[in-house]
């Protein structure tokens, strides 16, 4: 028995050419069976979309449905045809049209998905395959950002950009460094997985860095100005007079050079320039 064919196009009864042709446009592209090669279920559904839409997308047949002279197949009423409108049972075989002298209405489509009149398109010349390395950089490079020259394990050398704020587990890509394409395309690239070293001095915290600072006691009572050594160069830090172990000190700017950049924080640790001073000992002991 013959389906209704707006049912099977999902349009109500008073749907226009153009929604009609809309809704089978829709359902084509995931109906048809060079998407689904062996897949009897869709090929099925897409002979039933067919059908539908050969009816329904010609005004006078139509009108002839509409009045009951012609089944959801074409067919007469009364008639027991089979396979698609106008009989014969063949399947649908991938570049042939079923509709006969009207051509094959999915045409359009299929230029879009596989070029024009539904081939495939000749790929032409394929890209080089992309070739992976695992590279180490210094915490301060991942920081400030820098431009190095790396030796690769097939003994090439890159000039790789490592962008600041950089962290590991990060993959840098190289364009046109990876293999030669056998066909005449673009060459592969270079993939460059980052391991970021750690550091003895600083650690990182987000896009901030922290670090240890000693201060001997005379500096901590009194103040004074000590050197401390960031990722970009050494600079000067002003300890206020009084400051105690435990106290953080801002460097502003001095972090990860992103945009705006981190700060670096300097925790204070006071120690005894030497803990067998004599004066010392002796203030101690409120001599």
């Amino acid at each position: 028995m013959a389906l209704d064919p707006y049912t099977i196009l999902g349009v109500p009864r008073s749907a226009s050419e153009a929604e009609i042709k809309k809704a089978f446009r829709a359902k084509a592209k995931t109906l048809h069976p060079d998407q689904h090669p062996g897949d009897k279920a869709k090929e099925e559904e897409f002979k039933r979309l067919s059908s539908a839409f050969e009816i329904l997308g010609d005004a006078e047949k139509r009108v002839k449905f509409d009045r009951g002279e012609i089944d959801g197949d074409g067919n007469p009423k009364g008639f027991a045809g089979g396979g698609y409108p106008g009989g014969g049972g063949g399947r649908w075989e991938s570049g042939n049209s079923p509709f006969g002298a009207q051509g094959d209405p999915f045409e359009d489509i299929l230029s879009g998905m596989f070029g024009a009149g539904g081939r495939r398109r000749n790929p032409g010349p394929q890209k080089g395959r992309d070739v992976r390395y695992r590279v180490e950089i210094s915490f301060e490079d991942a920081v400030t950002g820098a431009r190095r020259r790396m030796s690769m394990a097939d003994g090439s050398a890159l000039d790789v950009n490592i962008p600041a704020g950089i962290t590991s587990g990060q993959t840098l890509r190289l364009k046109s460094q990876g293999q030669p394409s056998p066909s005449g395309g673009a060459p592969g690239d270079a993939l460059l997985e980052v391991d970021v070293a750690t550091s003895p001095v600083w650690t990182r915290d987000g896009k901030d860095l922290r670090m240890p600072l000693t201060v001997d006691l005379r500096t901590a009572v009194l103040g004074g100005t000590v050197e401390v050594r960031t990722p970009s160069g050494p600079v000067s830090l002003k300890i206020p007079a009084g400051t105690n172990t435990g106290a953080q000190l801002r460097l502003k700017g001095k972090g990860v050079q992103l945009t705006p950049p981190g700060d670096l924080y300097v925790r204070i640790e006071i120690v005894l320039s030497d803990p067998k001073d004599e004066g010392l000992r002796k203030w101690a002991e409120g001599r």
